[in-house]
């Protein structure tokens, strides 16, 4: 049985299809009873064949509990709400997960994790899921973890003002080249080594077939709204205002600015990374076309 973690988001949504279309038993956990049962899975696109298990992240027992019924674990941890201390939220979920492994008898856990994650103090997931790597290698059971490049579902949200404002905003400059990867390619490199061998491990680089820029964003939601869309760039100083628009707590907005300014100062691109084969253009179209554009 493989157990999932953040199985209804952009990734995991995307991985549990692949394993239930490969003949895999696979149990959803949520804290959201109304993702359970019949209705509830069909409402919230929960396929009908996943087993959901209830429990909270910070509930160790119960946590435990589910994880003691899987032999396999996907791992992504889940983030916290915007208007809390981000940080201290997902550093908190870490620890109770790490914590619920104790006992368990998985053969493998896949990790989700991100490029530039390295050991930094309110930087976002860039600290907290080095540290979530470092955990993992203090325990016993094989894992493997994915770093993942810059997601192109970030860019979700933004299909709004490209189609009421002609503009999409950024805190990256127009012509700044970033890895970016599709969700659904995330789920396919994790179907993958979520069913391969237990002792065949490692550190995977997960970016989609090209770096793109926010102008290449910008391109690809003109073409797809057969609009002009452009690129509103938000000066350095004004990103944690930014962020405080968006409902972000003065603690998020703070971590989310720290975030942004070391991937901005320091991007990181892998030599040998595993491309996913959605296009920025391609996933753009899908978006638009899925939600009436």
């Amino acid at each position: 049985m493989h157990i999932i973690l953040g199985g209804t988001g952009h990734v995991g949504s995307a991985l549990v299809k692949r394993l239930l279309d490969a003949g895999e038993p696979v149990t959803l956990i949520t804290h959201d009873p109304k993702k359970s049962g019949r209705e509830g899975k069909a409402k919230h696109g929960v396929p009908q064949q996943a087993t959901v298990a209830l429990a909270d992240v910070h509930d160790v027992p119960a946590l435990r509990k589910v994880f003691q019924q899987g032999t396999r674990l996907f791992l992504l941890n889940p983030s916290a709400a915007p208007a809390a201390d981000t940080d201290a939220e997902e550093r908190a979920t870490v620890k109770s997960i790490i914590e619920a492994l104790q006992g368990a008898r998985f053969e493998k856990i896949v990790a989700e994790s991100t490029y530039g994650a390295q050991p930094v103090q309110r930087a976002g997931d860039l600290g907290i899921l080095y540290d979530m790597e470092k955990a993992l290698e203090a325990q016993p059971i094989p894992f493997s973890v994915i770093r993942a490049a810059y997601y192109m579902s970030n860019w979700d949200a933004a299909l709004k003002t490209a189609r009421d404002e002609g503009a999409i905003d950024s805190m990256y400059p127009e012509d700044f080249k970033l890895p970016m990867v599709a969700p659904q390619d995330l789920g396919e490199l994790a179907a993958r080594l979520m069913t391969e061998p237990a002792e065949k491990t490692g550190l995977f680089y997960a970016e989609g077939p090209e770096p793109y820029t926010p102008g290449d964003v910008a391109a690809a939601f003109s073409e797809a709204l057969n609009k002009r869309v452009a690129v509103r760039v938000v000066p350095r100083e004004k990103w944690e205002d930014a962020f405080k628009a968006m409902g972000f707590s003065p603690a998020a907005a703070k971590s989310y600015a720290a975030m942004t300014a070391l991937t901005r100062d320091h991007p990181y691109f892998d030599d040998a990374p595993v491309r996913g084969r959605t296009s920025l253009r391609a996933y753009v179209q899908a978006l638009v076309g899925g939600q009436g554009g």
